[in-house]
């Protein structure tokens, strides 16, 4: 258990770029067409700022800039399309379409109190402030 402990921080820095990255990808789609989709979004439509928030707060997730202001923002948008865009729908977040905007809810909800982890950019700011 203690060789597993050690990888901790690198684990959730990996955790929060994987997440950061995915989350990225959905604003992206909704603003850009990329990765390729239908669905375009009208401009400054409730998506098109949810789109917003994930690109901005994604790529900040991505490089560990201001990690924990950037999962508070990015988690808060999640619940509020949670039960703005898929609660009304049916009860079950399976059934609903809401199942990752739950995961990503929480997974961000944990970045808020855990920070970026070793391999972030707070973490070389910190260090070059000690």
């Amino acid at each position: 258990m203690m060789a597993l402990a050690q990888w901790e921080p690198r684990v959730l820095s990996v955790l929060r770029i994987v997440s950061g990255l995915i989350f990225l990808l959905h604003g992206t789609q909704k603003h850009f067409g990329i990765p390729a989709t239908e669905r375009v979004v009208e401009a400054f439509s409730l998506p098109w700022f949810a789109g917003a928030i994930e690109i901005v707060c994604g790529l900040a997730l991505i490089v560990g800039f201001q990690t924990r202001a950037a999962a508070f923002l990015a988690s808060g948008t999640m619940a509020f399309a949670y039960f703005i865009a898929h609660a009304p729908r049916d009860v079950f977040p399976t059934n609903n379409g809401g199942d990752a905007a739950i995961l990503y809810c929480f997974v961000f909800l944990y970045l808020i109190f855990a920070g970026g982890g070793a391999w972030s950019l707070d973490a070389w700011l910190k260090s070059r402030r000690s």
